[in-house]
């Protein structure tokens, strides 16, 4: 097994700040080292420490990792690539709701979703990964009686919340920001075991104010990686 410091921006106690992955050297409590099973490669890993967690613990904390359930996945970004690959590998039946009708082929024929957009009433809970403003009226109608909608999208301006919807249908509004290091090595072990993988672009560290502009144009496919061993573009993946 290797292992791989999962641990970057926080504090020390003396105020000298971590840099995780980008440090010369680093020692470390076991307790903060995760361990990374050799079918994993290091790459695909990187994104799973962050976005991983953040769509896993969400699936697991609101019972929404049993199978058969139905599941739906708002965004299908760097978040909601990562939420939709983990539900079906739960054994749910996956819906991509987007406002982008022209991401419905990838959603549906590389990503492995069940249905794009849904119906009223059909769904056991759905993780919202949009970090943009947006209304959550429509989505609280596609669940069912007692459904969950989870938001893990980091909104900085607050959102309308009709009342009416969550007092007849019992239905839950909800958050999750990341998991701890258990559940972390849980996340980590069970993508291993069940072939979880984001889509990456591995770039080279000479490229990644490209990378920048790329980012804020949403121009990327899901995550980028940065190699920071290699002076020359590397390859896309």
């Amino acid at each position: 097994m290797r292992r791989l410091l999962r641990h970057y921006g926080a504090e020390y106690h003396e105020r000298r700040i971590t840099y995780g992955g980008y440090s010369d050297t680093m020692v470390a409590d076991e307790h903060f080292i995760v361990r990374i099973p050799d079918n994993l490669p290091l790459d695909v890993t990187a994104p799973l420490l962050c976005a991983g967690i953040t769509v896993y613990s969400p699936l697991r904390y609101y019972g929404l990792d049993k199978p058969g359930l139905h599941v739906g996945v708002v965004g299908q970004g760097g978040l909601g690539h990562v939420a939709l690959k983990f539900a079906k590998a739960m054994g749910a039946k996956v819906t991509v709701i987007s406002t982008s009708p022209s991401k419905k082929n990838e959603a549906l024929e590389n990503l492995g979703a069940d249905s794009f957009f849904g119906a009223t009433g059909t769904l056991d809970g759905i993780i919202d990964t949009v970090y943009a403003k947006h209304p959550l009226f429509p989505l609280l109608r596609l669940l069912k009686c007692h459904g969950n909608l989870v938001l893990v999208g980091g909104l900085e301006k607050p959102l309308e919340l009709l009342v009416f919807p969550l007092l007849q249908w019992r239905k839950v509004v909800g958050g999750s920001l990341i998991g701890g290091m258990k559940e972390t090595q849980e996340m980590i072990d069970f993508a291993a075991k069940h072939n979880v993988k984001p889509d990456i672009e591995v770039l080279a560290m000479d490229y990644v104010n490209k990378a920048m502009e790329c980012l804020l144009k949403a121009d990327v496919k899901y995550r980028f990686v940065i190699d920071i061993g290699n002076t020359v573009k590397a390859t896309t993946s």
